[in-house]
């Protein structure tokens, strides 16, 4: 029983939606970088070429430009990554959108689009790689999906970002539902909740050392999280050392959820 073996993920298949940047680069890159062959989805074609491009420095990496918050979008990378893979061993859900306008003047189309990419799409290629999923999956080693929730789906945040929190403790509570229908195919469902990392989302909150010491000052941790936190979680779940986990929300916050 030694630590390499435990959390040994070399060998293994695995997709990282949004992987081309902020919390799903950082993910691919730790993938990547312990052996895990990494396909990297996105919408900005240009975006996820470059960062493949780069990660495949470190190993094995691959990208697949799509919209998977569309049909055909879904349909075409499915279908580009069954021609390439016979099985997939990692399914990270992690591609996400988020919306703030006060209460009173929030949009339809700020519920409607980040419910789309939050919940609807991570529930349809899910749906859409089970066979996947399923063809190498062992009761040793089971296949495993990973949903990036967000601390926000656990705790009332203090933005007006409506959408985006009802979204996060949707696709939580989807993990733990999915998760009990898939157990007997050898597949496990896991979320992690993320506070502040540095990413797209957070940027206007980290864009000046103030407003930087503001966020690290509201984690009792005291810093934001790195790219080191973000893939030992994923490779924790992803490994031997996690096979028995299913069902579960870890928070990845520093301790923000402990405040309620």
């Amino acid at each position: 029983m030694k630590i390499s073996d435990l959390f040994d993920v070399s060998g293994k298949v695995a997709v990282v939606t949004g992987g081309s940047r902020g919390i799903g680069e950082m993910i691919a890159t730790g993938l990547v970088a312990n052996g895990v062959k990494t396909y990297i989805t996105s919408r900005k074609a240009d975006v996820c070429d470059e960062t493949a491009e780069r990660l495949s420095e470190l190993g094995e990496c691959i990208s697949i430009p799509a919209d998977l918050s569309t049909a055909d979008g879904l349909s075409s990378f499915v279908s580009q990554f069954g021609d390439r893979e016979e099985q997939l061993d990692i399914l990270v859900n992690n591609a996400g959108a988020a919306w703030g306008a006060p209460l009173g003047e929030f949009p339809e189309i700020g519920f409607d689009k980040v419910m789309n990419i939050n919940v609807k799409a991570p529930f349809m290629l899910t749906q859409a790689l089970l066979n996947k999923l399923r063809a190498g999956a062992t009761e040793e080693d089971p296949a495993r999906v990973i949903m990036t929730g967000s601390i926000d789906g656990i705790r009332v945040p203090f933005g007006d970002n409506f959408s985006y929190s009802a979204s996060k403790a949707g696709i939580q509570m989807l993990a733990r539902h999915l998760a009990h229908f898939v157990v007997k195919d050898n597949i496990t469902v896991n979320s992690i909740a993320p506070g502040p990392f540095e990413s797209q989302m957070m940027a206007y909150m980290l864009d000046s050392e103030e407003k930087r010491e503001m966020v690290n000052a509201m984690v009792p941790r005291g810093r934001i999280g790195t790219p080191e936190d973000a893939a030992g979680a994923v490779i924790f779940l992803a490994s031997r050392a996690g096979a028995f986990i299913t069902g579960a929300v870890i928070p990845l916050d520093g301790g923000i959820s402990t405040h309620g």
